[in-house]
């Protein structure tokens, strides 16, 4: 063999040895996470008729908080006038129906009840998503909240 003819096939055959790969194949990473799922929820609290506190103070408003909101982020509630009766709409809701999840902890301030042993915080008389609150987190106390589910309808649902 020629000098030419080996050089040829050196060249051919480290081309062949570049175009080879190498790497080991890589697995399969984990799969991507699925995008979050939100809706728009209307809330309902019945205040208690009779202000627990001075009055000055009973002509604040209601305002609403929700686990998943940070601060900054509650929203106040609008009276019904003519009733006891406050609404609104939260926007922005992670849906966590079916429970794939915590269920959301919600809550109300509520000035009427300023001066009780839970300092104007409670879930009871609310409703998420046409759902009344059933089940409480740390009850009577001012840390009192509301167990909740939210489908992408927008409607509540008690945890089972």
């Amino acid at each position: 063999m020629g000098l030419a003819t080996r050089r040829l096939g050196g060249a051919l055959l480290a081309a062949c040895a570049l175009s080879c790969d190498f790497q080991p194949e890589v697995e399969e990473g984990p799969s991507p996470l699925p995008v979050g799922r939100f809706t728009s929820v209307k809330i309902e609290y019945r205040q208690p008729a009779g202000c627990e506190n001075v009055a000055s103070a009973c002509e604040q408003l209601v305002v609403f908080f929700g686990s998943w909101m940070r601060p900054g982020q509650e929203i106040y509630l609008q009276d019904d006038p003519g009733s006891l009766v406050w609404t609104g709409t939260v926007t922005n809701v992670p849906v966590n129906w079916p429970p794939n999840d915590e269920p959301h902890y919600v809550r109300v301030f509520d000035p009427h009840l300023f001066d009780t042993p839970t300092g104007g915080v409670t879930a009871a008389r609310l409703l998420v998503g046409g759902q009344t609150i059933y089940y409480y987190d740390q009850p009577g106390t001012r840390r009192e909240s509301g167990l909740i589910y939210v489908d992408d309808n927008g409607v509540g649902r008690n945890p089972n």
